[in-house]
C-alpha cells in the first residue's frame, strides 16, 4: 500500500500532527524492505519466521476495543494461516515515514480501526500467501495452480508433498508482489467471523502486558506538572526555593509559559515537591467564565439569525406557519470528561542526534508530527513507540499536548530518560472536553399525525474550530451535523420529512473540545430521538409505528429498529412498574437501535433493567468482540447520561477527580442483549456506533415512567419523580 508520492516530509508533520481522519490511499502490496531479527519480511503486512512464526503488523491501536485481535483475523484468513501461531507488532510512525508511508494511516479513532483497513490487510495476507506459494512452486518446479494451502502448510495433493510456511518464507519474500490479488467473500470466511479469544487476553491476565504508565528505562526520572487552571492563562511567578532542595529533586522549569514541571528521582517526589510550590498565575481574559455564562452563550445562538446549513429540504418555515400542531423543546448537552483509566503521560530522551519518545497514543504519526517541533530535530532523528494504552476513548487522538510537554522536558536533561504523568487532578481539568451545545427543535404536525416540518437548531461549540480551524468548510464545521446528514456513510438522517432544516449557529467557550467517544452523534442522537418521542405523544402515536411511517425509503435504519421490537417484545406487557423506550441512529457506517426498559421508584431513583440492541456493522469479523464493543459502549454512554458534566467557574473547570466526577459503577449497569445483524455489502464501525442510542431510550423510558420530559442531562441534577 502507498501514497501519493508527491507527500513529503513536511506534508506529513503538516497532516499527522491536527488528523482526525483517515487519508486517502491507494492499494499497493509493498514489496520486502525490511526484516524482523534475521528473518525477511514477505510484505509489510506479514513475516514468517523459520519455526511457522507468523508476525501481522498492526498499524491501528489496540485500546480495549479488539481491533488488534480482529486486523490479525483478516490476515490470518486470507493468508489460511496456523491461527495458533499468529503474533502481533506495532510498525513505528518513523519507520512509516522512511518508508514513503507503507503502513497508511495509524489514527485508531472514528471506529475506523477494522473498516478503515479492511481491504488493504486481507490484501496483504492474500498477496503474502501467494507469494509462499509460488516459492513452494519454484522448489517444486510444478504449476502454483496444483498447490493448496492451510493451517500454514503448503500441500501437493499428488505427490502427497508438504512445506511449511517457515521453509519457504525466505525464499517468497525475494520475489515481486503480485498485480492481481483476488480475496476471499466473507461466506467462505473459516477464520474471520469466529469468535476466536483475543490475542492480548493472556498479557492482561496475567499481569505482563505493559502500558505506557508502567514502562521503565534505566536513569529514567520523573516528572510531574502543573498547568494554568484557567485556559489562555500563564504563570506569573513561582517559588521554587522549598522545593529544589527536597530529596529526589532534579530540576524545577517553567514551559511554556504556563505550566511548571518539577523532575525528581520518582514521581511521588516530584509530585511532592511540586505540591510545595506556591505559583501564582495570570488567570487573563477567561478568568470570569463560568457554565452560567456559556449557557447564556449557547441559548443567544438558538435564534440567531446566521448559522450554517448542514441538512435542508423543502420549506420549513412554510411547513411550522401552516402546522395543525406545533411541537417545541429546548435540549442541552454539557461538557464531559473522558476518564480516561490511565491519565495521560509519555517517557521522552533527547539527545543532539536523536529523540526517542514512549507513549500511548490514537495516532502514533500525531505523535510525533507532535514531538518533532518540539524536539527541535528533522523528522528522520524522531521516532515513537507505541506503549499500550489504559483507555483512549478520543482522547489520545484530540490533543497530544502530553507527548509535546514531555519532550520538551527531556530536552532540559539531554541524554536523561524523562517521564511525564499527569496527575488525575491535571488530567481531568486539562482535558479536550466532550463540547457542549443546545438545541432548539420545532415540528410541524398535519392533522393526521403526520411529520411536515422540522426544524433542528444547533448552538454550539466545534471541535473542528477547537483542534483543526483549517479543516473548517467555508467556516462550517461538517462534523456538527454527524447522524443528520441528508446522505452519505458516515451517519444518514433516517426519516423522511418533506420540510426539514438541521443548522448550527457556532459558539466556542474558551475550553478545548475534543473527539469523545461517539462525538456529535451523541447529543444529535438524544435531540432527534427524543424529540421524535415527543411529537409522537403529541400526535397519540406509538413511537415506534410513528417512526415507521417515516422510514420505508431507510430500509437499514428499519431494519435495527424492527429487530430491538421484536426481541424487547415492544407492544407486550412488561413487568410491573417497568417501561419501555427506543431510539435508532446511523453513525461511522453502521446502523443501530436500542430499547431501554427502565423503572422509576416514588424517591426518583432510576433503574435500568435491560437494554436490547441491534447492530448493523455490514460485516462481522469477530462476533464476541462485537458484543463486548456493544455492551462497553453502553456502559460508556450510559454513565455519561447518568452522572457525567464537566462545570466552571472562574474560569476553572471544576471536577478534579473521580470522587466529583462520578462514573457508573457495576450495579447500576444493566443486562445488554446484543444482536448483530449485517446485512453485508459494506463495512461499518463497531466501537462507537451504539453508545449513541442508549441515552434516548433510557430518556423516553423515564418519559413513559413519570410523565416527564427530561430535556438535559446528567440525571443526577434532575427530580425524576413522577409528574
Amino acid at each position: 500500500m502507498t501514497i501519493a508520492q508527491k507527500l513529503s516530509r513536511r506534508g506529513f508533520l503538516a497532516g499527522a500532527a491536527v488528523a482526525t481522519g483517515g487519508l486517502s490511499i491507494g492499494f499497493h502490496i509493498p514489496t520486502a524492505e525490511a526484516a524482523v531479527g534475521d528473518t525477511p519480511e514477505i510484505n509489510a503486512w506479514v513475516v514468517v519466521k523459520p519455526d511457522n512464526t507468523i508476525v501481522v503488523r498492526v498499524a491501528r491501536v489496540e485500546m480495549g476495543q479488539g481491533t488488534l485481535t480482529g486486523l490479525s483475523q483478516l490476515v490470518a484468513e486470507e493468508l489460511d494461516a496456523d491461527w495458533s501461531k499468529i503474533t502481533t507488532e506495532y510498525p513505528t510512525p518513523g519507520q512509516n515515514v522512511a518508508r514513503k508511508r507503507i503502513w497508511g494511516d495509524f489514527q485508531t479513532a472514528g471506529s475506523r480501526g477494522i473498516r478503515g483497513s479492511e481491504d488493504y490487510v486481507r490484501k496483504g495476507g492474500a498477496a503474502a500467501r501467494m507469494m509462499l506459494m509460488q516459492a513452494a512452486a519454484n522448489q517444486w518446479k510444478m504449476p502454483v495452480s496444483e498447490l493448496t494451502t492451510s493451517k500454514s502448510v503448503i500441500s501437493h495433493k499428488a505427490s502427497g508433498r508438504t512445506l511449511r510456511y517457515g521453509q519457504v518464507a525466505a525464499a517468497a519474500a525475494k520475489l515481486e508482489a503480485p498485480k492481481d490479488v483476488k480475496i476471499k467473500d466473507p461466506k467462505d470466511w473459516t477464520i474471520a467471523g469466529k469468535p476466536l479469544p483475543r490475542l492480548d487476553t493472556k498479557a492482561k491476565l496475567d499481569g505482563s502486558q505493559i502500558y505506557s504508565i508502567d514502562f521503565k528505562m534505566p536513569g529514567m526520572l520523573n516528572a510531574a506538572i502543573k498547568e494554568t487552571p484557567v485556559p489562555g492563562g500563564k504563570v506569573k511567578s513561582f517559588d521554587a526555593a522549598k522545593a529544589e532542595k527536597m530529596r529526589g529533586v532534579k530540576k524545577v522549569l517553567v514551559i511554556d509559559g504556563n505550566a511548571v514541571v518539577v523532575v525528581a528521582d520518582t514521581w511521588y517526589r516530584a509530585k511532592t515537591a511540586l505540591d510545595a510550590i506556591n505559583i501564582v498565575w495570570d488567570d487573563g481574559a477567561n478568568a470570569s467564565v463560568s457554565t452560567a455564562s456559556i449557557k447564556a452563550m449557547l441559548t443567544e445562538g438558538l435564534d440567531a439569525k446566521q448559522a450554517f446549513v448542514g441538512n435542508k429540504k423543502g420549506d420549513v418555515e412554510t411547513a411550522i406557519a401552516g402546522a395543525t400542531k406545533k411541537v417545541e423543546a429546548v435540549y442541552r448537552y454539557p461538557y464531559q470528561s473522558h476518564m480516561t483509566m490511565e491519565p495521560m503521560n509519555a517517557t521522552a530522551q533527547w539527545t543532539p542526534e536523536k529523540c526517542m519518545v514512549w507513549t500511548s497514543t490514537q495516532n502514533a504519526e500525531a505523535a510525533l508530527a507532535t514531538a518533532v517541533p518540539a524536539s527541535g530535530l528533522p523528522i528522520e532523528k524522531c521516532d515513537v513507540i507505541r506503549m499500550n494504552l489504559g483507555g483512549g476513548f478520543g482522547r489520545r487522538s484530540s490533543s497530544h499536548d502530553y507527548v509535546r510537554q514531555t519532550v520538551l522536558v527531556a530536552k532540559e536533561l539531554p541524554g536523561t530518560p524523562v517521564k511525564l504523568i499527569w496527575s488525575r487532578e491535571q488530567d481531568v481539568t486539562h482535558g479536550t472536553y466532550h463540547p457542549t451545545t443546545m438545541c432548539k427543535l420545532t415540528g410541524a404536525l398535519d392533522d393526521k399525525g403526520n411529520v411536515v416540518g422540522l426544524h433542528m437548531r444547533i448552538s454550539g461549540q466545534s471541535i473542528l474550530a477547537g483542534l483543526r480551524p483549517e479543516a473548517l468548510v467555508e467556516g462550517r464545521d461538517p462534523g456538527t451535523f454527524q447522524g443528520l446528514n441528508a446522505q452519505g456513510p458516515e451517519g444518514q438522517f433516517g426519516y423522511d420529512i418533506p420540510n426539514l432544516l438541521v443548522d448550527h449557529a457556532m459558539r466556542n467557550p474558551p475550553f478545548r473540545p475534543g473527539f469523545w467517544r461517539g462525538v456529535n452523534n451523541n447529543q444529535n442522537a438524544i435531540y432527534l430521538e427524543c424529540f421524535m418521542d415527543e411529537m409522537a405523544h403529541a400526535a397519540g402515536q406509538d413511537p415506534l409505528e410513528f417512526r415507521r411511517k417515516m422510514m420505508k425509503n431507510y430500509p437499514k435504519h428499519l431494519a435495527v429498529l424492527n429487530t430491538v421490537a421484536e426481541k424487547s417484545g415492544w407492544g407486550k406487557p412488561t413487568a410491573p412498574g417497568v417501561f419501555r423506550g427506543i431510539s435508532q441512529h446511523m453513525g461511522y457506517g453502521s446502523y443501530v437501535a436500542a430499547v431501554a426498559e427502565v423503572s422509576v421508584s416514588a424517591k426518583g431513583e432510576v433503574k435500568i433493567h435491560r437494554i436490547v440492541a441491534a447492530t448493523d456493522c455490514g460485516h462481522v469479523v469477530n462476533p464476541q468482540q462485537v458484543a463486548a464493543q456493544i455492551e462497553g459502549s453502553f456502559a460508556y454512554g450510559l454513565s455519561a447520561l447518568l452522572y457525567g458534566e464537566m462545570t466552571v467557574k472562574n474560569g476553572r473547570m471544576e471536577q478534579e477527580n473521580f470522587d466529583t466526577y462520578e462514573v457508573m459503577k457495576m450495579a447500576d449497569m444493566p443486562p445488554v442483549e446484543s444482536y448483530p445483524v449485517p446485512s453485508g455489502g459494506f463495512w461499518g464501525g463497531v466501537g462507537e456506533p451504539t453508545i449513541f442510542v442508549a441515552a434516548p431510550a433510557v430518556l423516553n423510558a423515564i418519559f413513559a415512567a413519570t410523565g416527564k420530559r427530561l430535556r438535559d442531562v446528567p440525571l443526577k441534577n434532575l427530580d425524576l419523580r413522577k409528574a
